[in-house]
């Protein structure tokens, strides 16, 4: 792409060491395992609410929103139109749960709810997946990097390891959450700069929405009723709800820094930040893509993802190359850091301390949490490596992949809440048949003559998350039988339990007990409901410049 350049270089530079700085300055608060995997208790909630946003907007988004934008237009923006309905179902539902244990890992609930062996089965699927997402990130964002600036490529996913396991290594949660911080700052800032430009660069605007109507890109409000296209209305509200409510609310890595909030009113603020900013972020990047779209006049480019650093190239604006480079590691920082502290977490509280050594002083945890640490981030680099020269589609592959493991998890923790007579080995038995369904659908069992049916990913979730629950129920209907009472992990036997100790069920004004709406909760319907209507007026608006 060219020559990147000193001050480009130096802001790089710069921005790489005050991560390490900052870890390093946060490594004097930590002194036990707890500190390290949920933090000192003592960071403010909107910290963690950028956190939040910070770790889920991965380099994946940064680049790759605006990447498929300029392939599609507005029309994938329906697959994340659904926030506002997914935190509310979070913060009522899960968040209580998770919060009251007092414990750092979120699949400690399925032992209390089932037992060691569901407890096991999902940790182990969490491992395997996020794992692998993070070596997509480090692969994603390394081949950008070197097509701006030259690098090679394994030296760029090598370099991007070391430093994120330096700083998440030395802070543990309270570096996590503050280089987010930063993080999130400094990617939003590149962002905001692009948009800037792009639309001084395609205006009058009404002019650029109508090429854009014209073209077919201005549709983020697709009905059609075809489930093999991905990006519909319906997919984005049903399909990727239950998606994003898995990825949300029982996702260790999402999960663990609201764990870390001081109240469960402030681990609740933090979740609500993203609930109402994830539109605005979203419409942003698929924006941005769109009018670049418009920009360069559709022409196609050998590298997608690196479709911002170019426009950023043609403005020839100095340093502007080297922010952008930094927001783009900041959005792939940001996920990988808590993506390593996260496994390290599972890796102790789920496997070390439950079968090898359960009675361990505090300094011994964390000792063993920074070695799982480092061994995740070894282990993520020669995944990437084998990524390298797999092609774009390996991003989309690895969804789908991904879309198997959401609906086992959906189905785990949404029987666990609300089923009375579900037992564990019913639920085992359940997530086999979940697998092997979606395999089927699919893939076919040509071996039968039964071919594959066409379906879209989104909605893999919503096919292993039912065949999951109904196999899971009547499994353990047939091998259990009825229960007469509901368990105590459950929301009914929650509210039960708050009854009758006389447990508050509110503390400092947020509801303590699942299943109990807080007021402010209430907004997000609303604002999701708005936010449909804004985008019905988006296309008109810009068909009437057509």
């Amino acid at each position: 792409m060219g020559n990147f350049g000193a001050l480009n270089w130096s802001i790089v530079a710069i921005y790489l060491a005050g991560n390490l700085a900052l870890g390093f300055a946060l490594s004097r608060r930590i002194k036990s395992a707890e500190d390290y995997q949920l933090g000192t208790r003592m960071t403010p909630w909107w910290a963690i609410g950028i956190s939040v946003i910070a770790t889920y907007v991965s380099a994946l988004s940064f680049l790759g929103g605006p990447a498929w934008a300029y392939g599609d237009g507005m029309a994938a923006l329906a697959i994340h139109i659904n926030y506002p309905l997914v935190i509310f179902v979070v913060v009522v539902v899960f968040l209580p749960f998770f919060y009251n244990s007092g414990v750092a890992s979120i699949y400690d609930y399925l032992e209390r709810r089932f037992g060691v062996a569901s407890r096991t089965v999902i940790s182990a699927l969490f491992l395997l997946t996020q794992t692998i997402t993070s070596a997509s990130i480090l692969t994603a964002t390394a081949i950008v990097i070197t097509f701006a600036t030259g690098m090679d490529v394994r030296f760029s996913i090598v370099l991007m390891t070391v430093v994120v396991l330096g700083y998440t290594m030395l802070g543990g949660m309270n570096a996590v959450i503050w280089t987010d911080v930063l993080q999130g700052i400094i990617l939003f800032v590149g962002a905001g700069i692009v948009l800037w430009n792009v639309l001084d660069a395609t205006a009058p605007l009404q002019s650029a929405l109508g090429a854009l109507a014209a073209e077919g890109k201005l549709n983020p409000i697709d009905t059609s009723l075809d489930f093999s296209i991905a990006p519909t209305v319906w997919a984005g509200v049903f399909a990727m709800t239950l998606y994003h409510i898995t990825v949300y609310g029982a996702n260790q890595m999402m999960v663990q820094r609201a764990l870390a909030a001081r109240t469960i009113g402030d681990a609740k603020k933090s979740y609500l930040m993203m609930g109402y900013a994830a539109f605005f972020i979203y419409f942003l990047f698929f924006f941005i893509g769109a009018l670049l779209y418009v920009h360069f006049d559709g022409r196609p480019f050998d590298q997608p993802n690196a479709i911002i650093l170019l426009f950023a190239q043609s403005l020839a604006i100095p340093g502007l190359l080297g922010v952008l480079a930094a927001a783009v590691l900041s959005a792939s920082m940001s996920s990988l850091s808590s993506a390593f502290n996260s496994l390290a977490t599972a890796s102790v509280s789920d496997f070390y301390q439950r079968f090898v050594r359960r009675s361990a002083p505090p300094g011994h945890n964390l000792i063993v949490a920074r070695i799982f640490t480092v061994f995740w981030g070894l282990v993520a680099i020669p995944i990437a490596f084998g990524f390298i020269n797999s092609g774009g589609s390996i991003l989309e592959q690895l969804t789908k992949v991904s879309s198997y493991f959401v609906g086992a998890k959906l189905a785990m923790f949404g029987l666990g809440f609300f089923s009375k007579h579900t037992s564990e080995r019913g639920l085992l038995i359940g997530v086999a048949a979940g697998f092997f369904s979606l395999f089927v659908v699919v893939n076919g069992l040509p071996f039968a003559g039964i071919p594959p049916i066409s379906v879209a990913w989104p909605w893999y979730v919503v096919i292993g998350g039912a065949v999951n629950i109904v196999v899971s129920w009547g499994a353990s209907v047939l091998l259990d039988g009825f229960k007469s009472e509901w368990h105590e992990q459950t929301v009914p036997g929650q509210l039960k339990k708050f009854r009758d100790q006389g447990i508050p069920e509110k503390k400092d004004g947020w509801f303590m007990a699942p299943g109990k709406v807080d007021a402010i909760c209430w907004g997000l319907p609303v604002f999701f409901l708005l936010t449909i209507a804004f985008l019905v007026v988006f296309e008109r608006f810009g068909a009437a410049g057509s």
